[in-house]
């Protein structure tokens, strides 16, 4: 089998690590070498007696550690594959395989931890909820969650205790297979959006976990997780959560903030560290993780957004200015003026974040996250060079010319411009 043959699965691995450019060659094709320097990652692929490197090169934007360790992963799922394939086997079947089963492999690999235990139990896991992401009862899209700990259930008692969290044990503990959810009230009563249920690495349900403050959190914390992932830095090393969200997609989120989501078929990796890098030294650091989290919950909501971060002397440009579907009027005016002066934290904490960031037009914030303007518009005919694409995406790039641009599409990805050029992108 050539490893041309692998090209196949080029745009799922590209798509996965935020657009990066992704090339597997002949180790002895690459003059001068490879270093893992900056925006060029580079990792083994031995067949035989031949080496190949697997190369990802992203301009801009360093890949993060995640990224790092989730590349050897899915060098090893390739290493794992490769003896596979003989002389006169089936490849077209092979890429059938392997095409859906690639990330998989190298996701639940990640999340074992241990690297002396299998991953099975974790694909297992993970391929139940995917199958619960196609179930409906009575018009409505099943959802639930797992959370899974390597404590011993005592231990993990105690991280819940201290979480705020109720939890009820299940004694003896039930075996998760493929017809845990034969009953609706195993989903409906358990939806993972504030229950779970509590599962040890050897996939049995040991109990039912509530977290108490569910109900009186921020839609933003709601979306993004918070009081899961406080559970999940309290539950010890390699624990983490596993859920169908009401849009029949899956989330899986690990320490200290990483959340790997399952949308349209294709993996994607949600990792806030490439945004705390991009925003590094243009944004004040506490508002930076309120927008991330805010971003993220736009992106599952599946509302569009653009976020410029300037200082407020761009709009003296005279290529930004106010739409008239963007709050022109007199009472949009005066309604937006008493959100200004407000940080991106206070307007997430008071619940208007989310309404201001998607409606029509771009919404200005400087460094130190104040909203300085919503509902602008720009000009992007005086834009010199500009690769036009949708509406969105063409304002996006040309307002990028002008600060750090985050864009949000009405159907969830997540794109980061700056100078004109799109630097990585998510969903």
């Amino acid at each position: 089998m050539s490893i041309r043959d692998f090209d196949s699965i080029r745009k799922i691995v590209q798509d996965f690590f935020g657009g990066a450019y992704f090339s597997i060659v002949r180790e002895s094709a690459t003059p001068g070498g490879y270093g893992q320097c900056g925006n060029i990652l580079v990792r083994k692929i031995t067949r035989g007696l031949v080496t190949y490197d697997m190369v990802l090169q992203r301009t801009g934007l360093v890949f993060s550690a995640i990224e790092i360790a989730l590349a050897g992963e899915v060098a090893g799922a390739f290493q794992t594959f490769f003896p596979t394939i003989t002389k006169g086997s089936g490849v077209s079947d092979f890429r059938a395989v392997m095409l859906p089963s690639l990330l998989d492999v190298s996701i639940s690999s990640y999340l074992r931890s241990d690297r002396r235990l299998a991953f099975w139990s974790i694909q297992k896991l993970l391929q139940i909820l995917k199958d619960l992401s196609f179930q409906k009862y009575e018009g409505k899209q099943a959802t639930t969650g797992f959370i899974v700990y390597r404590k011993n259930i005592e231990e993990f008692n105690v991280a819940c205790s201290i979480s705020d969290c109720l939890m009820l044990d299940f004694n003896p503990g039930i075996c998760i297979s493929p017809d845990f959810f034969q009953s609706p009230s195993a989903y409906r009563l358990v939806n993972g959006l504030g229950t779970y249920y509590a599962c040890n690495i050897r996939l049995q349900a040991t109990g039912m976990i509530k977290f108490m403050n569910y109900g009186s959190r921020d839609a933003i914390e709601r979306l993004s997780m918070r009081d899961t992932m406080s559970l999940l830095k309290k539950a010890g090393p390699g624990a983490f959560a596993a859920s169908v969200t009401p849009a029949s997609e899956l989330e899986i989120l690990t320490c200290p903030d990483i959340i790997f989501a399952w949308r349209k078929g294709h993996w994607s990796l949600f990792d806030p560290g490439i945004y705390r890098h991009f925003l590094s030294g243009y944004l004040d650091v506490k508002e930076t993780e309120s927008l991330i989290a805010t971003i993220y919950s736009l992106s599952k909501l599946r509302l569009g957004a653009i976020v410029l971060i300037a200082e407020e002397s761009v709009l003296s440009s005279g290529n930004l200015q106010k739409g008239t579907a963007s709050g022109k009027d007199h009472l949009s005016r005066l309604i937006l003026g008493s959100f200004k002066n407000k940080t991106i934290t206070d307007l997430k904490q008071s619940g208007e974040l989310i309404s201001i960031l998607s409606t029509d037009g771009m919404t200005l914030f400087n460094k130190d996250g104040v909203l300085v303007d919503a509902g602008i518009i720009i000009n992007t005919c005086t834009t010199a060079g500009l690769v036009t694409g949708g509406g969105r995406t063409t304002a996006a790039t040309a307002a990028s010319g002008f600060g750090k641009v985050i864009k949000v599409s009405e159907d969830g990805p997540v794109e980061l411009y700056e100078n004109g050029n799109r630097m990585y992108r998510f969903g």
